[in-house]
């Protein structure tokens, strides 16, 4: 088990030097920012926090514990163990921040445990809207599949095969579903603790993040995870940023002296807790007010690409950086939510065939082999963006392997230069695509 000290000495420290005016001191420490370690470590009185893939947030109290999140189907059953070697209380009410597998996947291992220590399943308590998500993941099982593969790698998430050969589902079949939902905004009180659960949108339509007086802590889910806010992923359903940044400045109002993320860190401090909402928030109302001014002027999406931008200031913060997500696909995110998925280019409303138009070009060009040679070129200079758009075209008019080959270098070299592990895992996807289509076409 941790200690509070190591867990917000180190939150502390990073914060403190990320907002001193003129940037942080030489040496100043920047993380690790996401330990998945299953630890635990007791932060308060009764009240104790589990670093994972996701974190749980754990309240006891007279009628058992109140947990926020249950992790993952990985790693559920490890911090299953580190919570019983706090706590032997029976688990009175598990509450799902949101219904993403990395929070409620582990949620089987937590009723497997109740029912060998003989206590009763917990409740489940989360947003009206998480039955839906779960529906929709049975719905796309195998796109979600195929996302998480392509995300992650191979096998995270969902779609591993289980110890009698069949393959695993997206969404773990033992995962509990809600026995109480709400709306807007739920009261609950159990066993001397008061918690004001809150519903907004963000991340996801299902997100519940809690005011806990008694703690004047605020458990905040997905809206704080150490990372540009994933308010954009181009492989995901519809994203809330705007309304994001107003639930942050919803917590900051209550002027809370400890955040409990589900991913990163636990943050202690009035003014530091203040300091990350804050940067979160503005981010985010920055980026959304810029979008939108940009549209109502008439400009393509295209245009408000290459022309919107968070400052370099906040970006460089450990709890901004775009690691995961990035600010480009939060663009294209909110571009989509008040203008839908056409962007403003007459040729891209209804386009011809991909094969067809690349087929066209490199007729234009004198061969695919011509394309495939500048875009090495391209590459080679560091145009790494025109670079793939180019080896692309040469391929879908090509069937040698060669190119395809090639097409696999230039991603990963494209890969290597990317912040985010979205477009990193966009990339080496294509890679191994690539690799494989080149196979089927040698001799």
């Amino acid at each position: 088990m941790g200690t509070s000290s190591e867990l917000l000495d180190l939150s502390s420290a990073i914060v403190d030097a990320w907002s001193t005016p003129g940037g942080p001191p030489p040496g100043a420490v920047e993380g690790p920012t996401n330990r998945v370690t299953n630890e635990l470590t007791e932060i308060d009185d009764g009240l104790s926090f589990i670093e994972s893939f996701s974190n749980i947030v754990t309240f006891r109290t007279d009628e058992g514990l109140v947990l926020f999140d249950a992790s993952s189907a990985f790693t559920g059953r490890g911090c299953t163990a580190s919570l019983r070697a706090w706590a032997d209380d029976p688990i009175h009410t598990l509450v799902y921040t949101h219904g993403h597998v990395d929070h409620v996947g582990g949620s089987g291992f937590l009723l497997d445990d109740a029912e060998r220590r003989g206590h009763e399943a917990p409740a489940v308590v989360g947003h009206e809207n998480v039955a839906a998500r779960f529906q929709r993941y049975r719905y796309t099982d195998g796109w979600n599949k195929a996302i998480n593969a392509r995300q992650f790698g191979p096998g995270f998430g969902g779609g591993t095969v289980g110890k009698d050969g069949q393959p695993r589902p997206f969404l773990p079949d033992q995962t509990l579903e809600c026995t109480e939902t709400y709306e807007d905004d739920l009261a609950l009180s159990i066993g001397g603790l008061d918690l004001e659960l809150r519903h907004a949108r963000g991340e996801t339509d299902d997100h519940t993040w809690a005011w806990i007086p008694a703690h004047r802590a605020v458990a905040v889910g997905d809206f704080v995870a150490w990372v540009f806010p994933n308010a954009g992923n181009p492989q995901k359903v519809q994203r809330y940023p705007g309304e994001w940044a107003a639930a942050l400045r919803q917590m900051m109002a209550l002027e809370p002296e400890l955040l409990l993320p589900a991913h990163g860190l636990a943050v202690a401090g009035v003014d530091r807790v203040a300091t990350v909402l804050g940067d979160l928030a503005t981010a985010l109302e920055h980026l959304v007010a810029d979008v939108v001014d940009a549209m109502n002027q008439g400009a393509t999406l295209d245009e408000i690409v290459l022309s919107v931008h968070v400052d370099e200031d906040l970006i460089r913060r450990p709890w901004l950086r775009p690691i995961y997500d990035e600010p480009e696909f939060v663009v294209r995110n909110t571009y989509r939510l008040y203008g839908g998925w056409w962007d403003g280019d007459p040729a891209h409303l209804k386009p011809p065939p991909a094969a067809s138009l690349a087929r066209e070009i490199a007729d234009l060009a004198g061969g695919p082999d011509l394309l495939a040679t500048r875009a090495q070129a391209l590459a080679d200079v560091g145009d790494h963006r025109l670079a793939c758009q180019l080896i692309e075209l040469a391929a879908q008019a090509s069937d040698d392997p060669g190119i395809w080959r090639l097409r696999s270098q230039l991603y990963l070299a494209r890969a290597e230069h990317e912040s985010s592990l979205m477009a990193k895992g966009v990339y080496t996807e294509a890679a191994r695509a690539g690799d494989d289509h080149a196979a089927t076409l040698e001799p």
